[in-house]
């Protein structure tokens, strides 16, 4: 079924499922549609009661727990906006999203109220806590005004956390958002019957769309963890909810591998010989893919990974081990997915192919056959918030969005990305070398744990962070002073790397980062930070 308006979805939902389980949080509250209907309701009436009508920008500034969605629906179906923010932006980054947004309420948990100032709460007509709705701060009794939402009106505006510049407001209506979980639901329809474990950040789009909008328009059950999702977290909540669906980064995916996996397998010579065959590895990842679908609870059907590029000796392994992965592609701006592939028809390196109803083509192509990848969806952004500028510069002139990121198609239409446009750099003699692809197999080394690539003096670098803790642990005897086999260990890295790329994608040499990179509050690192200092 096809809804125009997410308050069309939510009182589809309400009737169809009201007494099935809805949200829940992880060995604490669950309820049902209905339940959660009550608390919409709840919050729906405090907005209004403090002056706030259809067309006010509320901001949501939460952890993950039901009633993050609660607050969300209480909003969009009175044709309120709003301005979900992800809990990594600094003090300063949320002043200055609440400012441009031009919001006059605030929702906010208990851990992230510390960041919000007094001139915020001051200003807002009404803040309210999201552990237990109850009002923070009232500062108007006007009567706020409300109406059925229009399929164009605009519904959320959400602040990306770009590695280039400051956040933009992206802007998506009923209808875009609509749009998305149509095609959605095309890609891997899931039904009453799914639960799914929910362990992103629901103001970022995917989570949001995919994890939240998604289940719910399908009487799917949520379970929030409200902790973070370490190994040991994670195990307890596999165990006890175990899921039918789960969304996740490469990261969370990419350590279980390198850790349970790839850590053990690696860790005698006598396993490491047998390891480094292909046949015996295939064997060994077969039988690993069957003990992780145990740790995963025995239901997983669809692991869903997005956000950035997975690492290819990760994925080889979730291949071999015939795990239920699913890869896919896109942006904030087209709310998000572009391109899907869903178990048991990936492509290794592939995203898949574009969605239903999506247009695709690759603009100012090279001799590689890549090129831009420029869309056009129905679920594409009405545009950056007060920045026509953006807006305009983020179109063709033909009316497609660019995503600016370079790709290329197989002969079956699979979408292959290589890299954002802005961190391409170019060879001497003209070859396209790609930053991410050469990051990837540096972080696939035991020792690494981040990488950025960057040119000096037309060489390329690669800037390291060591895993320290690894270090220490293989090397015991030598982790008070470890700086000697640090450089014995660059060169191996300098050796492991340049043995798999392309001979103008070698590394020349390799610096350490003693700290952590500085990242976006989605954990992309800030790259521009540090292309500057090649200059």
């Amino acid at each position: 079924m096809a809804f125009q308006t997410l308050s069309e979805l939510y009182g589809n939902s309400i009737r169809s499922y009201g007494s099935r389980r809805s949200f829940s949080m992880f060995e604490r509250e669950s309820m049902s549609y209905n339940d959660f209907d009550d608390r919409v309701e709840l919050v729906r009436g405090i907005l209004l009661g403090a002056g706030i009508s259809s067309g006010d920008k509320v901001a949501l500034l939460s952890n993950n727990m039901p009633n993050w969605g609660v607050c969300y629906f209480a909003a969009v179906t009175a044709g309120i906006v709003v301005v979900p923010i992800l809990p990594d932006f600094s003090p300063e980054e949320l002043e200055m999203i609440i400012d441009h947004s031009d919001a006059k309420a605030l929702f906010v948990s208990d851990k992230l109220f510390s960041k919000v100032s007094k001139k915020i709460i001051a200003r807002m007509n009404v803040v309210i806590r999201t552990k237990n709705l109850g009002v923070i701060a009232r500062n108007s009794s006007e009567l706020g005004t409300a109406r059925e939402p229009e399929p164009d009106d605009l519904a959320v505006i959400i602040y990306t956390s770009g590695t280039t510049s400051k956040p933009k407001g992206v802007m998506h209506t009923h209808r875009s958002l609509c749009q998305q979980l149509a095609m959605d639901y095309d890609l891997f329809p899931i039904n009453e019957n799914d639960v799914f474990l929910s362990i992103l950040p629901l103001s970022h789009t995917y989570e949001c769309s995919l994890g939240m909008l998604y289940p719910f328009m399908q009487g799917a059950a949520v379970v929030y963890l409200d902790r973070p999702p370490t190994a040991s977290n994670l195990l307890l909540a596999l165990k006890e909810v175990r899921p039918t669906v789960m969304l996740s980064v490469p990261l969370i995916i990419d350590k279980i591998y390198r850790s349970q996996v790839k850590g053990r397998f690696t860790a005698t010579d006598f396993w490491r010989f047998f390891y480094e065959k292909r046949l015996f590895r295939l064997q060994l990842h077969r039988l690993a893919g069957k003990k992780l679908m145990k740790i995963f609870g025995g239901r997983l059907r669809f692991f869903g990974i997005g956000g950035a590029k997975l690492d290819t000796e990760t994925e080889q392994f979730l291949l071999d081990a015939r795990f239920p992965y699913a890869i896919g592609y896109g942006l904030t701006e087209t709310a998000p997915l572009i391109a899907g592939a869903v178990p048991d028809r990936v492509r290794l390196g592939s995203t898949g192919p574009v969605l239903s109803q999506i247009e695709a083509r690759l603009d100012n192509v090279n001799t590689a056959g890549e090129g831009e990848l420029v869309v056009r969806t129905p679920s594409i952004m009405f545009g950056y918030y007060k920045n026509p500028e953006a807006t305009r510069d983020a179109f063709t002139s033909d009316g497609w969005f660019r995503t600016k990121d370079l790709a290329a198609f197989d002969e079956d239409g699979y979408l292959y990305i290589k890299g954002r446009l802005s961190s391409m750099i170019v060879g001497p003699s003209g070859e396209n070398i790609y930053p991410e692809d050469i990051e990837s197999v540096l972080n696939s080394h035991a020792f690494v744990i981040d990488s950025i690539v960057t040119e000096e003096r037309g060489k390329l670098v690669a800037l390291v962070h060591f895993d320290r803790k690894e270090l220490e642990r293989r090397y015991y005897d030598l982790r008070d002073n470890l700086t000697a086999k640090k450089e014995e260990l660059k060169a191996d890295i300098m050796k492991y790397v340049n043995s798999k790329v392309n001979k103008f994608s070698r590394i020349s040499a390799i610096k350490e980062q003693e700290n952590d990179f500085e990242k976006t509050p989605t954990q992309k690192i800030k790259r521009y930070l540090y292309a500057k200092k090649k200059q």
